[in-house]
């Protein structure tokens, strides 16, 4: 999913410094298979204007890179994005978007490191894509919401049927989204935040 289309915010980003009010900034990950819109989630809802790794796609991806649904991407993301979102006067988020591509997975554990909270973004026409993900979580001890990315030719499954699709505990957040919307990105973020706050009054996930 292109940044094409998405929601921009209006007049120029701030800058790269911290607001003087923020007391607390927290390291979230969004990860997620090929061209399921990570990369636009940062760009639609960062403050500052966001960095990607992105590079062209080449023949080279022809084969090794299951692009199903993402035919039309031209680019990918190679290393990571990076947003920042305050969600508060003194509370402040790190975004870091992870590349989707399975030969760059390596580069995840690096980018996992003090990450407090993940999302975890589905594409419901490869939804196989997303266990190994959360199963990655799951091995470093990441809490982790799911966003449903909402794609115009993507089937639609009412929110329980994909919480047993995914074979998910009652207790993690699953939500659908438009990544393209900053609200709708920002609404996943409010979700991880209160789930991650659930974690912390009773200790550990249940």
């Amino acid at each position: 999913m292109d940044f094409n289309g998405s929601d921009t915010i209006p007049g120029p980003r701030t800058e790269d410094h911290l607001p003087h009010t923020a007391q607390a900034a927290v390291k979230i990950v969004i990860v997620g298979g090929f061209g399921v819109g990570k990369t636009t989630m940062v760009g639609s809802v960062s403050d500052i204007r966001p960095l990607t790794t992105e590079e062209t796609m080449t023949q080279a991806g022809i084969g090794v890179d299951d692009n199903y649904g993402s035919e039309s991407k031209t680019a990918t993301t190679v290393a990571m994005d990076f947003g920042r979102i305050s969600v508060t006067d003194k509370l402040v988020l790190y975004l870091f978007g992870t590349p989707g591509q399975e030969r760059f997975w390596f580069l995840w554990n690096g980018l996992f490191e003090g990450a407090l909270g993940a999302v975890v973004l589905v594409d419901t026409r490869r939804l196989e894509v997303s266990f190994d993900v959360m199963g990655r979580l799951e091995e470093r001890g990441v809490p982790f919401v799911v966003a449903v990315n909402s794609f115009p030719d993507a089937p639609r499954y009412p929110v329980e049927e994909l919480r047993t699709a995914l074979d998910l505990t009652p207790e993690i957040p699953i939500m659908e989204c438009d990544v393209r919307r900053r609200a709708s990105s920002k609404e996943v973020l409010m979700t991880l935040m209160r789930f991650l706050h659930s974690i912390a009054l009773t200790g550990a996930l249940t």
